[in-house]
């Protein structure tokens, strides 16, 4: 697909957060799907993200820049100093470069980007419509 609609990226975006925020607050999920739901939500808004940025970019391309923005931030998650640390202590700095590295965060980064690859496939047609 090439050029996604803009208004309707930036409505899934909402969307997504809104999800994501709801996944962390309730609290009678089964524990699987509490752990490992928001992580993936993340990932989905990221390529969701990236498709909004990348209006006019392939679809393969919107992929991997997803992938590898989301593991980026998953490997700083390595690195500590005071700095980067109080920003993370921060709520907003903790939602966007989380706390401490995971590999199953990986798993659902790209769990949730494949979620986004498959909608732009099936649910989006070639004008960004839904």
């Amino acid at each position: 697909m090439n050029n996604r609609n803009r208004h309707v990226y930036f409505i899934l975006i909402i969307i997504v957060i809104i999800l994501g925020l709801l996944s962390r607050k309730l609290s009678n999920m089964p524990h699987f799907i509490k752990i490992y739901l928001p992580d993936t939500l993340w990932g989905l808004m990221v390529f969701f993200i990236m498709g909004f940025i990348f209006s006019k970019f392939r679809l393969l391309k919107v992929t991997t820049y997803s992938l590898i923005f989301s593991y980026c931030i998953e490997l700083s998650q390595l690195y500590h100093s005071e700095l980067i640390d109080s920003v993370r202590a921060t709520t907003f700095g903790g939602l966007v470069l989380g706390f401490g590295f995971l590999w199953t965060d990986l798993v659902c980064y790209s769990v949730g980007i494949l979620i986004g690859y498959l909608i732009e496939i099936y649910f989006l047609d070639q004008k960004g419509g839904l």
